[in-house]
């Protein structure tokens, strides 16, 4: 194949997409729009309040693993790309890069140059001095993903694909030390302001995994002045992002300041054509960023709270889950008394897949025999999870068919899955394979020993709705259920160790791409983001294939054969994707729910002139 082949197939993807995420530069702004270009820095005085509905973990980027946690390292931290706030679909602009990569003819090799200037938020790690963001940052940070000292989930964003870079991950496990004043082949920095990435393969999702949190840059400084037994830097986190973090009550309370020393920043993109976003570009355009200068972070476990904190304007800025939606929606729109209000809502399908799993290490549960495949099966078919969706998210949420959900490039909305629910052939299954009824109702396992499994939820109410209905599936089936309650952090700290037998597990897009939710299921991604420990090497080896190759009809292939592997061998059961209702208060300006980015805090404002309970 010509190496010309790849370097176009890249450029073809920055520039135009092929269906996946655009790579542009910010656009000038219509003269149809406000101009706002004198308005004043991150206002003290404008405050936004919001709610996270569970406890942060901790804010290193390379050890954040939480959908929460990681909201504040968007804010704190920088990458060297980010989003578009207005395009649809999702396209990538620099962050503290200088414009596009420059890529070598064959597609291996990436020069991308940063904006100078660009400082760390003041700390007593940089002695008094300031300290600028340099190339040679991205490189210690990600070399900090391959630390097994650290045993980053975020491992396998990097793994196997720059020169030189997963040597040191193997020096480093055989001698227990990761040496970071190594030269690695891959990274280079020729100057202070020039990165140069050699890939040992082209790699068509670099550009959005170099927007994901987990690549942001951090200063060595900061981690070897603070950094815990494991390495992690989770309560300091010094970065040069919009915001700083000033307060933090664990598990309660996050405060962040805008950050004074980040550099100029203009709210300067285009809006599409429909009225809403015309009106926030008319508002919000040539505004310099952030205009919000504290943003104040609390964390309500349960709903009903949650809605009430809204309620009473006691929050700015709130999701409304499933289990409330009907006091506040109604087919999908604020009632009336919300809209009298000025409350605003910015609905999406979140680009999610939410699995049930089944832990493949599992004594019981898990393995490749007959047997174990049939049990995993007759599950998975007496499970309906229409009625999940309607008792737990009073239907906000669609079912999934296919493992990369929509909004995502590799979407296929006309695959259907080969379980399907079917309760009377469950119980057939499990009788021909030997798990027989005893006089109680409950199956034991073909050698006669007793079947129970421990379904693992979280503590608030919508775990225990989901331990109901999965309750009820597996009475359908004769199997006994034992619920257990966790708090998250537990669970994801459980789970990494396959220590679970089963749960319901969301994945939320890391990049608006098919690969992000294929890894999920890829044997070596244990212990990093495959939660149910599953390694089929039919599978794997099909995903080696697919990365490989850019979004298209030959990748596509390859994904559905990968899905019905996944089906036939029934090491989880697809779910569902949820709607993201955000709620906002009247004076909340230029809020729109991003699909990829964690928080949109930057890009937003406060209209002072609404009143408002004071913070």
């Amino acid at each position: 194949m010509e190496l010309t082949y790849f370097r176009h197939k890249i450029t073809q993807t920055l520039k135009y997409g092929a269906g996946t995420a655009l790579l542009c530069s910010f656009l000038l702004p219509s003269s149809a729009w406000a101009d706002n270009s004198q308005s004043s820095f991150a206002d003290p005085d404008k405050v936004l309040r919001t709610i996270f509905p569970v406890a942060e973990t901790g804010f290193d980027p390379a050890a954040a693993r939480d959908l929460y946690s990681n909201a504040i390292v968007e804010a704190v931290f920088e990458r060297l790309y980010s989003y578009d706030y207005m395009a649809s679909p999702a396209k990538i602009i620099p962050e503290a890069a200088d414009g596009l990569p420059q890529i070598s003819e064959d597609g291996k090799t990436y020069t991308i140059r940063l904006k100078k200037g660009i400082v760390f938020t003041p700390d007593p790690a940089f002695g008094g001095k300031k300290r600028e963001l340099t190339a040679q940052d991205f490189v210690y940070s990600w070399m900090r993903l391959m630390d097994p000292k650290i045993a980053s989930s975020h491992r396998w964003l990097l793994e196997g694909k720059i020169l030189g870079l997963d040597d040191l991950h193997t020096q480093a496990r055989k001698s227990g030390n990761f040496n970071y004043d190594a030269r690695i082949a891959g990274l280079e920095t020729p100057d202070r302001y020039t990165l140069r990435i050699h890939l040992t393969r082209p790699d068509f999702n670099l550009p959005m995994i170099l927007t994901y949190a987990a690549t942001s840059a951090v200063a060595r400084e900061v981690v070897e002045k603070y950094r815990d037994l494991q390495g992690q830097v989770m309560a300091n986190p010094v970065g040069s992002g919009p915001f700083k973090l000033v307060e933090w009550v664990r598990g309660s309370k996050m405060v962040l300041d805008a950050n004074p020393d980040y550099r100029p920043v203009y709210w300067n993109f285009a809006a599409n054509q429909s009225a809403e976003d015309q009106r926030i570009a008319k508002a919000m355009q040539g505004k310099r960023l952030p205009q919000i200068g504290r943003v104040i972070v609390n964390v309500i476990l349960e709903d009903q709270s949650r809605l009430l904190a809204f309620q009473k304007d006691e929050t700015d800025l709130f999701q409304l889950y499933g289990g409330l939606a009907p006091q506040v929606l109604k087919d999908g729109k604020l009632k009336p008394e919300f809209q009298n209000k000025g409350v605003q809502l910015s609905r999406i399908v979140d680009p999610e897949l939410a699995i049930y799993y089944w832990n493949m290490q599992d004594p019981v549960f898990g393995g490749l025999s007959k047997e174990k495949i049939a049990l995993r099966r007759a599950i998975s078919m007496a499970h309906r999870v229409e009625d999940e969706i309607r008792i737990v998210d009073n239907g906000e949420a669609i079912p999934l068919q296919y493992p990369i959900p929509p909004g995502v490039v590799g979407h296929d909305p006309q695959y259907r899955s080969i379980i399907q629910y079917n309760p009377a052939a469950a119980n057939a299954l499990l009788d021909k394979f030997g798990y027989k009824k005893g006089k109680d109702g409950y199956r034991t396992l073909p050698d006669g020993k007793p079947l129970e499994i421990v379904h693992t939820a979280q503590t608030e109410s919508r775990g225990h709705l989901q331990a109901e209905v999965w309750k009820k599936t597996y009475d359908s089936i004769g199997i006994r259920m034992k619920a257990e309650f966790r708090p998250f952090a537990e669970i994801l700290k459980a789970e990494k160790q396959c220590q679970l037998t089963q749960r319901i597990s969301p994945w939320i897009a890391d990049y608006p791409d098919g690969d992000n939710f294929m890894q999920l299921f890829y044997g070596k991604n244990i212990h990093l983001n495959n939660n149910g420990c599953v390694a089929i090497p039919e599978y794997d080896a099909l995903y080696e294939q697919s990365q490989k190759l850019p979004a298209g009809p030959e990748r596509d292939r390859l994904y559905h054969k990968m899905a019905r592997i996944m089906e036939v061998y029934s090491a989880q059961r697809l779910g569902f994707a949820r709607y993201r209702n955000m709620l906002a208060q009247e004076r909340v300006t230029g809020y729109r729910k991003h699909p990829v980015m964690r928080t949109e805090w930057l890009y937003i404002d406060i209209d002072k002139n609404k009143a408002r309970v004071s913070p």
